[in-house]
């Protein structure tokens, strides 16, 4: 399949690697089909493409790969809905915002992760509730 992207282009992917958001991206209620590209494989970042809107896409990073003090605890309400069995077929990636004018000041959003389950396809960002995180936090520390 031809995914259309303002970013990167037309992308061939296989139908099995798009993800079905059940819990939508915040603000973005109507778009639900996603893949993950890895265009430079040089870096920790990744980009969420919506499969629906070809100028949507956001970069993403796993946390974990960034030795963070990090941790994920999912309410049944959304292992029901992305029908998790085991925590191994589970990725957790966080949306970043890079501004162009100083990539040093790069956040991630520590308080509302994306949840994907590789066994089913499906994904969702939640929201951690009461757990400190920020939705802000600095990738780099100030010098």
């Amino acid at each position: 399949m031809i995914v259309k992207t303002a970013k990167f282009g037309d992308v061939e992917v296989e139908e099995s690697r798009i993800f079905d958001f059940v819990m939508p991206v915040i603000g973005f209620n109507d778009l639900t089909k996603y893949i993950i590209l890895d265009p430079n494989q040089d870096t920790l970042f990744k980009w969420l493409q919506s499969v629906e809107e070809p100028s949507l896409a956001f970069p993403i990073i796993s946390v974990a790969a960034l030795n963070y003090d990090y941790s994920v605890d999912l309410s049944d309400n959304v292992i029901n809905a992305l029908e998790i069995k085991n925590a191994e077929s589970l990725l957790v990636m966080n949306i970043t915002s890079i501004p162009q004018d100083n990539p040093r000041g790069t956040t991630i959003n520590l308080l509302a992760p994306l949840i994907f389950n590789l066994d089913t396809q499906k994904a969702g960002q939640i929201v951690l509730s009461g757990s400190g995180y920020d939705i802000s936090y600095p990738m780099f520390k100030k010098d």
